[in-house]
Order: C-alpha cells, then sequence, then structure tokens
C-alpha cells in the first residue's frame, strides 16, 4: 500500500467514527494518532485500514478498545492544561457574574476516574472565589461506575511526580505533604462529594452551573449519547456550561448546547427547544412520573413506526434523514448509521427515482406527490415496482417541517393485473386456452414454492457459515492471546538479561585489572575500562578487532602460543610476564594471565586478564 492511500485510508477512518460517534480525533498529533490506531491493527492482525473499518461497523463494541488505545486511558491534574485556562479565565467568571448574596455554585464530574478532574475543579474555583469562598458556596460532584477508582479518589493523595504540573505556589497552597505523599487540603476536600453513578440508568444530579464529562460520551452508541446528554441538558441550570473532552464535538446534538469554543470543548446550554426537544429532554431527565411515561410513549411512537407494514423514511426541512423504518432499511439496504446523513448523499435520493427535486416541491407546494409503477432493482436483481408518495410534514402553524417519503410495493398487483390482461385475451380467443393458463399459474406457483424453499437453504447455509466464521473468531482471540503471552515472557527474559549485562559491565569497570575477552577467531568482544588505561585505546576502537593485530605497547605477538593453548585445551591456566609500554610512553612490567572462555563445556574464547607489575609485588 502506497504512502496516499495509507494516509486516504486514515481520513476515510476518521471520517467514519467522527460520523458515526461525533468524535473528531483529526486534531490529534498525527504521527501518535497513526502508531497507536496500528497498534490496534496489529493487535487484530490487520493492515489495512479499509479492513478495520469494515470491523467497527460490524463488532461496535470495537470503538471501547480504540478509544482505549488512542486516550490510553490517562487522567491527571490540569490534562489538557489550556482547555483549564480557558474554562479559568473565561467561564468560571459568567458562573461567578451570576451568582449574588454568596448563592451555592454547583458543579459535577461526571466520569471521574480517580478524582484529578474534581480536584483540577476545586483548585480553579478555590483560586477565583478564595478559601472561604469556596468552603461556603461550592459543592462539587464527583461520580463513576468504579468503585475501585472512587475509592482511590476519596483518598486524595498524589506522589510528587504527579503534581509537577502545578505551580510550586499553588502545591503548597492546596496539598500537604503528609507520609511521603502530597495529601489535598482536608478542609477544601469536604467541598467534594464522591459517589457511584450510572449515567446511562440513574437520574441525573441537577440545578448545576457547570457540568464536567471529559471522553466519556465517545464509549456510548448514538442512542445512549442522546440519551445522557438529554439528562446532561436537564441537570444544568439555563444559560449553563457543559465541558467535555478533547475529541468530542457534540454534532449532532447541536439543538440542545451551543458551542462556546470549539477548540476546547465548552458548550453552553440551550434554552430555546422546540416542544419535541423538550418532550424528550423531559423524557430522559430521570424523572420517574413524567419522564419515564413520555419516555415511553416516545419509544411506542418510534416503535409503531419501525413496524410500519410499508417502507418509509422521513427527511426534516434541512434536507437530513432522521427517520428509517425497518421495512425501509431492508427494501434500500440502509443502516441505522445513515441517520442523521445529507439524504443527497444517499443513492435512495436518486434510486430507483430522483427524489430531491420532489421532496423540494412538497415542501414548498404543501401538497401531496404521487408516483406510480417506479421500477426498482431489487439486490437479488429482481425487478420491483413501487408506489412513491412524498408528503409534507407541517406544524400546528403550518411550516414546513420537512418531508415522509413512503413506498408501497405494487409488484403483486403489477404482476396480476398483467395476467388478468393476458387471461382476458386468450379467453376472447378462445375458451380451451383456459386450462393452459391455469396449468401454467400452477406451475408458477410451484416455482415460486420451490424459490422459497431454495432461500430456506440458502439460508440455513447462511447460518451454518457464520457459525464456522464465529469458531475461526475465537480460535485467532486464542491464538493472540497466546502471543500475547509469549511476548510477555520474551519482555521479562530481555529485562533479566539487561540486568546481568548492566550487573557484569558494573563488575568489569569496577576492577583495577585490565580485562580483554576474545573469540574463537581472537576478535576482542570485551575490553574494560581498566585496558584503556594500559594501552590508550577505547572499547569502541577495538571491540571486533583481532587481538593480534593491535598495535599497541604490548608485544601481543608473544602471547599468540599462550592464545591457542587456551583455546585448544593444551592449558586451563597460564601466567606469564611481559614488557611493555603504556599509554603514557612509561615502560612497565606487565602481568598476563591467560585462561579459557568455556560455555556448556565447550571452549568459546580465551579471557586475557593484565595489569602492571611493580617490585614491590615479588
Amino acid at each position: 500500500m502506497s504512502k496516499a492511500e495509507a494516509e486516504q485510508g486514515l481520513d476515510s477512518l476518521l471520517e467514519y467514527i467522527k460520523r458515526g460517534r461525533g468524535f473528531d480525533f483529526t486534531g490529534y498529533k498525527r504521527s501518535s494518532l497513526v502508531r497507536r490506531v496500528n497498534r490496534r491493527m496489529q493487535e487484530l492482525g490487520m493492515e489495512a485500514y479499509e479492513d478495520y473499518l469494515d470491523r467497527l461497523e460490524v463488532y461496535p463494541d470495537e470503538f471501547t478498545q480504540l478509544f482505549n488505545t488512542i486516550l490510553i486511558n490517562v487522567t491527571a491534574l490540569f490534562r489538557d492544561a489550556e482547555a483549564w485556562s480557558y474554562l479559568a479565565q473565561e467561564v468560571i467568571p459568567q458562573i461567578l457574574a451570576n451568582k449574588s448574596g454568596g448563592q451555592q455554585i454547583r458543579a459535577w464530574s461526571a466520569g471521574c476516574a480517580s478524582g484529578e478532574e474534581a480536584y483540577t475543579l476545586a483548585i480553579v474555583l478555590a483560586e477565583a472565589l478564595g478559601i472561604d469562598a469556596f468552603r461556603n458556596q461550592v459543592k462539587i460532584y464527583a461520580t463513576d461506575l468504579d468503585e475501585e477508582a472512587l475509592a482511590e479518589a476519596r483518598q486524595a493523595t498524589y506522589s510528587a511526580k504527579a503534581l509537577q504540573v502545578l505551580p510550586e505556589e499553588l502545591t503548597r497552597k492546596y496539598f500537604e505533604f503528609v507520609g511521603g505523599r502530597y495529601a489535598f487540603r482536608n478542609d477544601l476536600r469536604r467541598c467534594v462529594i464522591f459517589g457511584r453513578h450510572d449515567l446511562i440508568q440513574d437520574a441525573p444530579i441537577s440545578h448545576l452551573d457547570l457540568l464536567i464529562c471529559r471522553n466519556v460520551l465517545m464509549y456510548f452508541n448514538s442512542e445512549t449519547q442522546s440519551r445522557v446528554l438529554s439528562r446532561f441538558h436537564f441537570a444544568l441550570n439555563d444559560d449553563c456550561f457543559l465541558f467535555l473532552g478533547k475529541a468530542e464535538m457534540l454534532l449532532a446534538h447541536a439543538n440542545l448546547f451551543t458551542p462556546l469554543n470549539l477548540k476546547h470543548r465548552v458548550f453552553l446550554k440551550s434554552s430555546k427547544l422546540n416542544l419535541r426537544d423538550r418532550l424528550l429532554v423531559l423524557a430522559q431527565s430521570g424523572d420517574e412520573t413524567v419522564g419515564s411515561t413520555l419516555a415511553r410513549q416516545i419509544r411506542m411512537r418510534e416503535a409503531s413506526f419501525d413496524a410500519m407494514p410499508l417502507a418509509q423514511v422521513v427527511v426534516n426541512a434541512a434536507g437530513t434523514l432522521v427517520l428509517v423504518n425497518e421495512q425501509a432499511r431492508h427494501l434500500f439496504d440502509l443502516k441505522q448509521r445513515d441517520v442523521g446523513r445529507p439524504f443527497h448523499d444517499l443513492a435512495l435520493s436518486y434510486q430507483p427515482i430522483e427524489l430531491r427535486s420532489r421532496i423540494d416541491e412538497a415542501m414548498r407546494s404543501g401538497k401531496v406527490i404521487d408516483l406510480r409503477n417506479i421500477e426498482h432493482n431489487t439486490s437479488a436483481e429482481e425487478l420491483q415496482f413501487l408506489d412513491v408518495q412524498v408528503a409534507p410534514l407541517l406544524d400546528a402553524d403550518g411550516e414546513s417541517l420537512g418531508a415522509s417519503i413512503s413506498f408501497t410495493d405494487v409488484t403483486r398487483y403489477n404482476r396480476l393485473r398483467l395476467e388478468l390482461q393476458r387471461s382476458n385475451q386468450e379467453l376472447e380467443t378462445a375458451s380451451e386456452e383456459l386450462q393452459s393458463t391455469n396449468e401454467e399459474l400452477e406451475t408458477t406457483n410451484e416455482e415460486l414454492q420451490s424459490t422459497v424453499e431454495e432461500l430456506e437453504t440458502t439460508n440455513e447455509e447462511l447460518q451454518s457459515t457464520n457459525e464456522e466464521m464465529e469458531t475461526m473468531n475465537e480460535e485467532l482471540q486464542s491464538t493472540n492471546e497466546e502471543l500475547q503471552a509469549i511476548n510477555e515472557e520474551l519482555r521479562e527474559r530481555t529485562e533479566e538479561l539487561n540486568d546481568t549485562n548492566a550487573f557484569l559491565e558494573s563488575i568489569l569497570t569496577g576492577l583495577r585489572t585490565g580485562i580483554v575477552v576474545l573469540n574463537r577467531d581472537t576478535s576482542i568482544s570485551i575490553w574494560n575500562h581498566q585496558a584503556e588505561e594500559l594501552w590508550g585505546l577505547r572499547s569502541d576502537e577495538v571491540e571486533g578487532q583481532l587481538f593480534l593485530d593491535l598495535d599497541i605497547g604490548l608485544p601481543v605477538e608473544r602471547l599468540q602460543a599462550t592464545i591457542e593453548n587456551a583455546l585448544s585445551g593444551e592449558a586451563e591456566y597460564q601466567e606469564l610476564f611481559l614488557d611493555a609500554i603504556n599509554r603514557r610512553g612509561r615502560s612497565i612490567r606487565c602481568r598476563i594471565t591467560c585462561t579459557p572462555l568455556v560455555n556448556s563445556k565447550q571452549r568459546q574464547g580465551a579471557i586475557l586478564l593484565m595489569e602492571e607489575w611493580k617490585q614491590e609485588q615479588l
């Protein structure tokens, strides 16, 4: 695959994530993004981005694994410092300006993990209000599903490394050094309330001035995101703020929140909603009386729409596909992810008939447009006839909301009409041909029955194939786990080898004797620091060189026989004295000890120990 093709494949993958989940990773550092996405693909044994995109379409749970790989699940104090700086300088002052007479300020950190985000917010608010006002006015609710993470968050203690991002002044002001760790001030800690909370199931905390939920929504599908965001909208006071993660865009929820600063993902609650949006917010708010009743009514309406026997789609006034029932998805091969896309981007907008101009005409005129006997080739390459009706959708004030397009399958009626015409003609020609026509109809019925049986057989074969593929997938997962275990074992062995080498290097460096280790071909593999001190050559200059070819102050040619005896096994220990000149040009008497290097009972080389022999040693 060429570099251009790879770039195009990655762009398509990122666009799919943005369109399907509403999260934009294009602002991330490109090299890091490529490395982390490729890491996840390698874990699955994939090389092409197109293959991985197909996996995301088939296995929605794969989004969780991908996001974990990209984000590395890291939380820290003042993570994304620029975003927190914007919050402190622009958002917090607006919240304080709306409070008077010591009114309480309420904030919620949803998905707080180990608490760094909640304590960061506490520091920002305490800096803006002052310590005393903070204690009296502020309540910060920090919630998560993970009880272990909440237990860690309640401890509020951090290492010196975790506080390196803070100025020394803030560290002294908000943390106390206890037992080798830094603990958040206890009097301020009481303003931060931790608790377990399920964003999907539990009712939201209400009357909030600020809601922080960073890098959590991306783990939900679009339906669950809508439900959670509706609850967030209900939880916030009017004109108050939602602070999201770096990749979260809210592209599909502009009616609930408007962007205040897209770069830092700060959004403002939209208080001007139409009736439908208000009902949806109320239905998802967690209210056990009104909300649950409305939620059931909305789900009932959506279920009834989905169960309609006619294929039907709905396009809003902006030209976006907003509803598709099951019949339409099956008939035109539409997917749930197509909801929210511009209608003109879909093949349905021009096949089996051009619909864009008809939709515009229906919304403009307010009249229903009927189209009869439209030919449509199905995926099975069968000709189908459809009656298409484009009906404008109007609100109580007569304002256009969009259009509903329904498709009625009239193939059977067309076929019957043609058959009746042919039968009438045959009756007019001769009565005896009626029997022949009946026989043909019976034959046709038998063929249809045969086709149905073949389709049932094909379906069983497909089910069998699917089961085989699931079995293969489980085997591949098992193989992947084994490879991971082998990789971990190799990593541990490498670490042990590195420790051993470091230990050996420390010994060789600390010895006061020059040590030279030779391979069987007398090339140098080890040349320690004391050998450098004796002969003036660094280890990187001699390693790999033939020892007997060295030009140093030692007459190495006189050592050839000694080395050969060690290599051949004729001598286990040899000692000799040679006159030499050290690196400083001074004549010395050098004592040399030669022993064989033995590994697994085989001679792998020779070890030479060299030291200056002084008279007093005699």
